[in-house]
């Protein structure tokens, strides 16, 4: 299932291969390492794209070819798309992104943000596009009202749609009736070692396999928590099974020892993610894993499990907020409180909501129960319900009077 090609630089280490499994049904040959463009590097409040260019061709130096991308991704389709016209490497890839079909109220609709978009990516044919967050086959069938099919064909026809697929984050039971519900050409799901049974699951991910469809894997790391965020007894696991291993590696080992994951995307933002990924894709393999290393996941999540309190993934699809509430920055810190303490967790707190905002709530506290949120989340997270828990542990009796001085002595 998986070829090797030689990687092209070597970056102070010893030089590396990229692993590639087959698109059975367009026999491309795809990295399994994918660059997800969600979380370009930042500089303050915008995308750094000196930084970003860098990451991305050394990616594709090094063997990544398959880039994913969104129109709701803030400007990564603009960012990505003059990387790759500038450096002329748009040939070397293959380019994923999505139609939000939230914003089609017609036919004409899909064909405008389609044109938006190739104009953004400059480019004008798309290898692998996706119905944006497709929740249920009733859902599918509203746009199939609208004409959706006949535009697919007409696209693809025309060779601007190269392969059609659906990035997923529902039920277990609508995946299911998607899968069956069109000729896809290809899925995206979430799936991690946390989340094996949850939206599409084990279950779903072996279907797709099983129907013949590349699987393309998203928040393999739960938004950085299983790399960064780890409790204390789980990253203690790690560690006595492989003190040189980086918790990054052991969850895409996880994923690439299963022989229906086809990509696994990363959002890398350093080079020193870049180099850790490619090292472990170098030895993706179905199968990868030993005995010995399979059995230490269960304690894991186990330990994990007893500390992760709110399952955000920081995608920020939740904001803005209209009453200001960092939503993702509440819940990272209120997770935190469980998992490295609860000092730590309020440093996180008063740096990613209040502290930032001198004279203004943008704690939990603020939160006034609109709903907004919730509409959009794709965790189907009850984030009313859930912003009180953290206002209850993170705003105790005292954070009033704390605040008072953090503001005071930022003027």
């Amino acid at each position: 299932m998986a070829i090797v090609k030689s990687d092209i630089r070597e970056r102070g280490v010893a030089m590396l291969t990229m692993r590639y499994r087959s698109d059975q049904r367009s026999g491309n040959e795809l990295s399994a390492l994918g660059f997800g463009c969600m979380r370009f590097p930042r500089r303050l409040t915008a995308t750094d794209r000196e930084k970003s260019e860098e990451l991305v061709l050394a990616a594709i130096e090094r063997g990544v070819n398959y880039f994913d991308t969104a129109y709701v991704y803030g400007d990564s389709e603009v960012v990505l798309g003059e990387i790759l016209h500038k450096n002329d490497v748009r040939s070397k890839i293959f380019l994923a992104t999505k139609l939000p079909h939230q914003k089609c109220a017609s036919a004409e609709d899909f064909e405008r943000l389609f044109q938006e978009q190739l104009g953004r990516l400059q480019t004008d044919y798309i290898d692998y596009y996706l119905i944006h967050n497709l929740p249920t086959v009733e859902v599918w069938q509203k746009l199939c009202d609208l004409g959706i099919e006949s535009w697919i064909a007409q696209k693809k026809a025309g060779g601007q749609i190269r392969q059609i697929g659906f990035s997923f984050h529902g039920a277990q039971a609508g995946f299911l009736g998607l899968l069956d519900a069109y000729g896809w050409d290809f899925c995206q799901i979430q799936y991690n070692y946390m989340d094996e049974n949850y939206q599409a699951g084990r279950t779903g991910l072996e279907r797709a396999h099983e129907k013949g469809l590349p699987v393309v894997i998203m928040e393999p790391l739960l938004g950085g928590k299983l790399a960064t965020g780890l409790p204390r007894g789980a990253a203690k696991r790690f560690r006595e099974a492989d003190p040189e291993r980086s918790f990054a590696s052991w969850a895409f080992r996880w994923l690439w020892d299963q022989p229906a994951v086809t990509v696994v995307l990363s959002g890398m933002n350093s080079a020193e993610q870049l180099d850790d990924n490619i090292a472990t894709a170098a030895a993706a393999e179905p199968g990868m894993l030993s005995a010995e290393e399979s059995a230490v996941f269960a304690p894991v999540v186990e330990t994990f499990r007893e500390t992760y309190r709110v399952s955000c993934t920081g995608c920020n699809y939740c904001m803005p907020c209209p009453s200001g509430v960092n939503i993702p920055g509440c819940f990272a810190a209120y997770n935190a409180s469980y998992a490295v303490g609860f000092v730590s967790a309020m440093q996180i707190y008063l740096t990613s909501t209040a502290a930032n905002h001198p004279g203004k709530g943008h704690g939990a506290k603020s939160c006034v129960q609109c709903g907004a949120c919730e509409k959009k989340c794709p965790q189907h997270i009850k984030i009313a319900e859930s912003l009180n828990d953290v206002v209850k542990r993170m705003e105790p009796f005292w954070f009033s009077a704390l605040m008072w001085g953090v503001r005071r002595f930022m003027g």
